[in-house]
């Protein structure tokens, strides 16, 4: 009977995370060691999510060949029910045709980076591209089941960002969970970094040279604000970036892989309610909510035993 547990909650597991981190060339020392930095932070903290697969490249690795082939081990063992996160630290460029991010050797463009994502079958998929002059990037690497997050708005912010930072802060600091449901989506790292990146520009009195955008329609140019009136969000609000504390330890028991993909099932259908709220009826959307909030907390009772 056990054995036939542990299969059900494995077929019922949330899939393996695929994290593959790259720190571009900085041009002269400080910017290789803040790049280089900010990658081996972040290398360690999503080390911690159970069943992941890191793959974080720097330096003289952080080439095309060594970028794809991360990529392709995602597209070849991966399943549908996995998650692809690909993080771009480092210097952008856009020459009114392409973007590139600055790498050694040949520079990657967002159309190679989309194609080799293109192959992956992980249904849920991310672009951090925390770069310089990233906004040009959402126009190629936007697709439907993916989130496009860039640290700024168009290829005019051509500065180095401050974005990457804040971002690798959302991914350590239990205050980006906003929802205190021990789980840090891609949506509340976006707020948390955006918010982190306006409060550094405006308390050294600063004109800000980078706007975050963020993209998770498939067809749109990406928003400053994700919400339910613009329909943005939706998809990043639903997608985990880390789990910690207890959730961590419930992703890492197999016994309780099944109970955590119902958890985030329900949290899902409560996100898509409420981007549907202006829609329907104030009785019936307090009905729906109600109801998975029930379900919600018998579900995290049976996750607490």
């Amino acid at each position: 009977m056990r054995i036939l547990l542990l299969l059900a909650a494995a077929m019922a597991a949330p899939g393996a995370t695929y994290y593959v981190t790259v720190a571009g060339l900085g041009g002269d020392p400080l910017f290789d060691q803040r790049f280089n930095g900010l990658a081996q932070e972040l290398d360690k903290l999503v080390r911690t999510t159970p069943d992941s697969k890191v793959t974080t490249l720097m330096g003289p690795e952080a080439v095309k060949t060594r970028i794809r082939a991360a990529l392709d081990d995602a597209a070849k063992n991966g399943k549908a029910e996995d998650t692809l996160v690909v993080t771009l630290i480092g210097h952008g460029n856009f020459d009114g045709q392409d973007y590139k991010v600055n790498i050694p050797g040949a520079d990657m463009t967002a159309a190679e980076l989309a194609e080799w994502m293109d192959r992956v079958p992980a249904q849920k998929q991310v672009v951090i591209n925390t770069t310089s002059c990233s906004g040009a990037s959402i126009d190629m690497l936007r697709r439907d089941n993916r989130v496009v997050v860039t640290a700024t708005k168009a290829a005019s912010e051509r500065l180095a960002t401050q974005f990457a930072r804040f971002w690798v802060e959302a991914v350590r600091n239990p205050e980006a969970d906003t929802d205190k449901n021990e789980v840090v989506s891609v949506l509340e790292a976006f707020r948390f970094a955006d918010k982190k990146t306006v409060g550094f520009y405006e308390s050294q009195k600063r004109l800000a040279t980078e706007h975050a955008m963020l993209e998770d329609t498939g067809k749109g140019n990406g928003v400053r604000a994700p919400g339910p009136d613009n329909g943005h969000g939706l998809l990043a609000g639903q997608t985990p970036l880390v789990r910690f504390g207890a959730m961590q330890q419930a992703a890492k028991a197999p016994e309780k892989q099944a109970l955590l993909k119902r958890r985030e099932d329900v949290e899902a259908k409560i996100e898509k309610l409420k981007y549907e709220k202006a829609a329907i009826s104030v009785a019936d959307y307090r009905k729906q909510l109600g109801a998975l909030l029930l379900e919600l907390a018998k579900v995290q009772e049976e996750i607490d035993r």
